[in-house]
């Protein structure tokens, strides 16, 4: 999409204010980096491609989605990849001119286990190219590296543990690793236990006045999270942990816009001024759903007498002042709107896709000008060859439509748009064609692996070529609308809403999560997203042709 060049759904910052979330919608597990004026946050992408998002900033204020890194199945394979699975907390690193970024695909999470493959790879230069994955460990999730002014670098991650009785999040470990000869050295050690708030992960060491500060997650990634510093004099620890308690939690606070803070990685500007990023989430009600998913906000951090990193008050504040010398910005774009004729080779850096990459032999570009072809995949369960072409939700209050041809042959063939969760929770509105040869439009949801379709929503388009199909979120309501425009002719302005109000909140972790006694819970990771969508059940090379994409964030009175 075009014309954005900061944060959908966020008004810039004012007056050098840092407003939060500065990552709006689904954009968990923050990891922010520097390289001399330029900021970088990188951040989890589960079943999405590309993966590991990326977004640049140079005031930490304004921020402009770069796309991902993981653009090819040479880096990064996802079929086959369960809901929330794939890309964890990537981490991105700089040293002596190459960018090396970590991650972990986990390929299944369930019954006590982690299947969590570590990988590393390098460029010097964010665009690429990439190297080839360097298959890492895989006893643990969360990988992070440490630089050290000696000249070593080291790999970390908290350490799973399987069996029964025994703590499932065991530690965090740590293991050298030698970049000439690119792989892990020397044995793995553990260097943290962690708290008694327990589930201690995403590990990240800074050096600074002669300590090692080691900050992890803990508490889970719900609304129990927190950021936890601890230090030592030695890279191996022992590590004594802040005697203030978190650096930064939402529990206890259920009255806080911004929840579930945690998952914490410092910067520091070029003027000595700390920061901490972190994800939170924003619940439709008091420790409620999160619909847009688990975000990305900013705090500022001072160091005390004692030497502890400390944010003011140890929650998270909706805005805090940005960096000296930052003033508001007046000729930035409407970060409000969006809109995508579909006039470059290439989707833009708001694009997603589910499970496999913007190849080709499903998504087309040039095949006709100005039009986004794609062609159908499988059945909204299939986790091989999906068909989504798909952005985050960013706002509570927003619209998304398309301007849509599709010649539909069969009822095995849909193409329209959804407000989409996960292959087990979605709102569909699809142009499909009925066994007596006419062309209908229909909405059907899925909660819980449940479907229900709408009788009541069923429209008779036989003869028009062209339709407009929107989705709209007005907080907790998911509504679908149409406008078919005029047989051959263009799509028109006269929208009619389907006679249906349908549940935005089966569109979030909390609904998402499965709990089984005895086992750790296994949550949702990800958030709402609308988007393009295209079935071709039969594998009968069936496309559909879309004109453009438009997404609003809107005013809840409007239209």
């Amino acid at each position: 999409m075009t014309s954005v060049t900061s944060s959908a759904g966020t008004v810039p910052g004012e007056g050098g204010l840092i407003r939060n979330p500065v990552l709006p919608g689904f954009n968990p597990d923050p990891c922010i980096l520097r390289v001399g004026a330029d900021y970088y946050i990188a951040t989890s992408t589960f079943e999405w491609y590309p993966g590991v998002r990326v977004h640049h900033s140079t005031d930490l204020v304004h921020w402009r989605p770069l796309g991902g890194l993981l653009t090819e199945r040479r880096l990064l394979d996802l079929r086959g990849a369960g809901d929330s699975a794939g890309v964890w907390a990537p981490d991105l690193s700089y040293v002596d001119g190459v960018f090396h970024l970590v991650y972990t695909d986990v390929s299944s999470f369930a019954s006590g286990y982690w299947d969590s493959q570590n990988y590393l790879i390098t460029a010097t230069d964010l665009a690429g190219p990439w190297s080839d994955p360097v298959p890492l460990h895989a006893r643990g999730f969360d990988p992070s590296m440490f630089h050290d002014t000696d000249g070593t670098s080291w790999l970390l991650t908290m350490a799973s543990d399987w069996r029964s009785g025994r703590n499932p999040f065991s530690g965090i470990q740590i293991q050298a690793y030698d970049r000439v000869a690119g792989k892990l050295v020397g044995d793995e050690r553990p260097i943290f236990q962690g708290t008694s708030v327990g589930l201690t992960e995403a590990p990240r060491i800074y050096r600074r006045d002669g300590w090692y500060y080691l900050v992890t997650a803990e508490g889970g990634t719900s609304w129990e999270h927190q950021v936890t510093v601890a230090r030592s004099r030695a890279l191996f620890g022992p590590y004594d942990v802040d005697p203030e308690g978190p650096m930064l939690t939402s529990f206890g606070r259920p009255e806080l816009a911004l929840q579930k803070a945690g998952h914490g990685s410092l910067v520091s500007t070029p003027d000595g001024q700390w920061y901490l990023t972190h994800l939170v989430a924003r619940p439709y009600s008091p420790l409620g759903r999160c619909v847009l998913g688990r975000e990305t906000a900013i705090q500022a951090v001072t160091w005390e007498p004692g030497g502890w990193p400390r944010v003011e008050g140890g929650v998270p504040a909706e805005s805090v002042s940005a960096p000296a010398g930052v003033t508001a910005v007046a000729d930035r774009p409407d970060p409000h709107v969006e809109h995508d004729d579909f006039d470059e080779p290439v989707l833009g850096p708001d694009w997603s896709t589910l499970r496999r990459p913007a190849t080709p032999d499903w998504v087309q570009l040039t095949a006709r000008p100005s039009h986004l072809r794609v062609y159908g995949g499988q059945s909204p369960v299939g986790r091989q060859r999906p068909s989504l072409v798909a952005r985050r939700v960013t706002a509570t209050h927003c619209a998304f439509e398309t301007t849509m041809e599709f010649c539909p042959a069969t009822f095995r063939q849909l193409a329209g748009v959804t407000a989409y969760y996960n292959t087990g929770n979605w709102h569909y509105a699809y142009l499909t064609v009925d066994d007596d040869g006419r062309r209908m439009i229909e909405v059907m949801s899925c909660d819980s692996g449940r479907r229900t379709e709408y009788p009541g929503c069923r429209i008779d388009v036989t003869g028009v070529d062209r339709v407009r199909l929107r989705v709209r979120f007005d907080g907790p309501v998911v509504r679908f609308a149409y406008s078919p425009g005029s047989p051959a002719g263009s799509a028109g302005d006269d929208w009619h809403e389907f006679p249906v109000e349908l549940d935005a909140t089966i569109l979030s972790d909390e609904h998402a999560s499965r709990r089984v006694e005895g086992e750790p819970d296994a949550w949702g990771f990800t958030g709402a997203f609308v988007g393009l969508w295209v079935q071709d059940l039969g594998a009968d090379g069936a496309f559909a042709d879309f004109d453009s994409a438009s997404y609003e964030v809107v005013q809840p009175d409007r239209p």
